[in-house]
């Protein structure tokens, strides 16, 4: 569901998660193999392969799960200390798994070509990539009388100190992507 959504809306990606404008691929969808499945190891994708705008432009690579996904576990790990859920550390040891292998394999220059072979003319580099974990809700921090301290800091000091890659809620994307269209005229 999510990931027809974002293929839809790929502006999303490229003006929300980051402050430098980020595009698919030239036509390209954002799901894409970033490491082909040979007799060394199984194939990589990520969720959507972006790269930056600009003079130069580089790689990113970008992670989608529910936004259901519970953001910590279900009880304290020790009184006031909440540990990310499962899931959500599996999400950032994926993304750096799918990066470090995809650099292990990919040249720093990456020239991509069509499927017949014709290339798009991309010059693309990757070095140190950025990537995103989109992933969970905030709200799942509250309670009908306000914010779980507890959890909200628990969260926040994992997430600030996880630097690759940056860990994003879909409300936070929803907010952003808002914005930018509230504030199109401004």
């Amino acid at each position: 569901m999510w990931q027809a959504f974002f293929e839809r809306n790929k502006w999303i990606f490229g003006y929300g998660l980051t402050y430098v404008s980020l595009s698919n691929l030239d036509q390209r969808k954002l799901e894409q193999a970033v490491v082909g499945h040979d007799v060394s190891g199984k194939g990589k994708r990520a969720d959507a392969l972006m790269k930056t705008k600009g003079a130069i432009e580089a790689l990113c690579f970008v992670e989608i799960k529910a936004h259901t996904t519970p953001l910590l576990q279900n009880s304290p790990y020790r009184p006031g200390c909440w540990a990310p859920s499962e899931h959500l550390a599996g999400g950032v040891a994926q993304v750096q798994g799918t990066v470090e292998n995809a650099l292990r394999r990919l040249a720093e220059k990456i020239e991509p070509t069509t499927d017949d072979g014709e290339p798009t003319g991309e010059e693309l580099f990757a070095y140190q990539p950025k990537s995103f974990l989109v992933v969970g809700r905030l709200d799942e921090l509250r309670s009908d009388r306000g914010v779980n301290i507890e959890k909200y800091r628990s969260f926040e000091l994992y997430r600030r100190h996880t630097h690759r890659p940056e860990i994003i809620t879909f409300d936070e994307l929803f907010h952003r992507a808002r914005f930018i269209v509230e504030h199109l005229d401004t």
